[in-house]
């Protein structure tokens, strides 16, 4: 209620029904009086924020403290005194997201390629070593050579002028292995245009050409190249930075799912509606954001301060987050240890489950979008 003055007449400005309180029983607005003062404009807005802050903050407290406590009392109409879940939800994912686009960024990644082309690793030649080991008077003084020629392996490096030449046969095949190469963007341009690729295909026989799959990912392919001129270090760049802001959009779809689940496994218990459930995960969802929050503060704290006892604080954000995830389904739907166990774990299996395919639906989404 605001501190304005009340206006005598009884007839509601909004709506004009007849009134018999402060409030009109109609349309809900109250009857002050429309001339407002600078001074009441400001006491307004003062209260509205003091408001929304007390309700946001006795919420996350109940939220954070008492796991299910704040989905039973929405279903059980007791709703006044706490923040909606929507409202809620809005504001937590978005704090969550801006600070997670704040750590996680790609504008180093063509640096990082970058170093990881220049750095190539080579294998010390039969002919340095043998050279090394000349001079070992005894066995310990060989092990000794072989043990500081192993040492400087990694810090050996190809100079520029060698790499334009073939040097394959001098990468170990430990580094071989771990050099994966992504064809999004092909470097080797086999078609100029989408149209000289199609009418390469119409000429080869029905048996030979591309089915509908693969005519659409080299049309892409070919889309990419152009536009990237061959460069696939900004290629990944752009398209990871376009696949990180679909996350918003994954967890919003994860939700209907996830409740079906939830639907599912509880079943027989009539009371627990489709809708039901999307509100105990709404504030799940919401309870999860302050927590990863948490753990990626403290990860920042911990790499800033160089203080790796803090990894034990990390740890137990974590394990607290699964332990409230089941103790919350265990209060609001009210089974034993052993049967809220069983679900959880089924649950969790669907999810992850679930994720995979939401995270590589997106992915392909983006590939085939941004």
């Amino acid at each position: 209620m605001s501190h304005s003055k009340e206006r005598h007449e009884k007839i509601c400005l909004n709506c004009n029904a007849e009134l018999h309180g402060r409030y009109c029983h109609v349309c809900g607005q109250e009857n002050i009086e429309p001339k407002e003062t600078v001074w009441s404009l400001i006491s307004h807005f003062f209260y509205d924020i003091t408001h929304f802050d007390g309700k946001f903050f006795s919420t996350t407290r109940y939220l954070i403290t008492r796991p299910g406590f704040l989905p039973k009392e929405y279903i059980e109409g007791r709703r006044a005194r706490y923040l909606h879940p929507i409202r809620m939800y809005v504001f937590s994912s978005a704090l969550f997201f801006l600070f997670l686009y704040s750590i996680f960024h790609f504008h180093d990644l063509e640096g990082s390629f970058e170093d990881k082309k220049n750095d190539l690793i080579v294998a010390l030649p039969d002919s340095v070593k043998t050279r090394a080991l000349a001079n070992a008077k005894d066995a310990a003084d060989s092990a000794a050579v072989l043990k500081a020629l192993d040492l400087a392996t990694p810090y050996m490096r190809i100079a520029e002028k060698e790499k334009r030449s073939d040097t394959t046969a001098l990468y170990t095949k430990k580094i071989r292995k771990k050099n994966y190469n992504f064809n999004l963007v092909n470097p080797k341009r086999e078609y100029a245009s989408i149209q000289e690729y199609d009418s390469i295909q119409k000429a080869l026989p029905k048996e030979e050409q591309d089915n509908w799959i693969e005519r659409r990912a080299k049309h892409r392919e070919i889309e990419l190249d152009a536009r990237y001129k061959g460069d696939q270090r900004a290629m990944w760049k752009e398209l990871l930075e376009k696949f990180i802001h679909t996350f918003p959009y994954l967890l919003f779809v994860s939700l209907p799912l996830y409740a079906f689940y939830l639907k599912l496994l509880y079943y027989r218990r009539k009371q627990f509606l489709y809708v039901t459930h999307a509100i105990f995960l709404i504030y799940l969802y919401i309870f999860t954001f302050i927590n990863l929050l948490v753990y990626f503060g403290i990860v920042e704290l911990r790499e800033s301060l160089n203080w790796d006892w803090i990894g034990w604080i990390e740890a137990a954000v974590l394990l607290y987050g699964v332990w409230y995830a089941y103790k919350a389904m265990r209060k609001f739907y009210g089974q034993g240890r052993g049967k809220t166990l069983l679900k959880f774990f089924i649950l969790n299996t669907w999810a992850f489950l679930s994720i995979i395919i939401l995270f590589l639906a997106f992915f392909l989404f983006t590939v085939f979008k941004f």
